[in-house]
């Protein structure tokens, strides 16, 4: 089953059907995030930041319904809680966090899809 980047219809309901709002907001988002901090954050071995950069897209996701990127964030983020709290469970990587940054720009694709119709 294909992805789904953008829950519209949830996404919409969240601003009362306000295309334009929905539209506006998305167009925020998309100017507004990077996942530099992140990746930068992974790299140095700052988990503690790179759980928070985490847990920030993760609930922006949430908020506006960008479903795909909701999930690799989340996921992501639960690895990053797992590492703080057992430092040699598990390694994390700048590859752990490749399906999110995959996800990110598939997501921005869509994104543009979406304001070409309602911006």
């Amino acid at each position: 089953m294909a992805a789904i980047y953008i829950d519209m219809e949830d996404g919409l309901k969240r601003v009362m059907n306000n295309k334009k709002l929905y539209a506006h907001l998305l167009s925020k988002f998309k100017s507004n995030t990077d996942l530099q901090t992140l990746t930068a954050a992974v790299a140095a071995g700052d988990y503690e930041k790179a759980e928070i950069e985490a847990h920030t897209i993760k609930g922006i996701a949430g908020n506006l319904s960008l479903t795909e990127l909701f999930k690799q964030s989340q996921e992501l983020d639960m690895k990053f809680k797992t590492k703080l709290k057992k430092p040699d469970e598990m390694a994390i990587t700048l590859e752990t966090i490749e399906p999110l940054l995959t996800c990110f720009e598939q997501t921005l694709i869509s994104i543009d899809k979406v304001l070409a119709d309602y911006a």
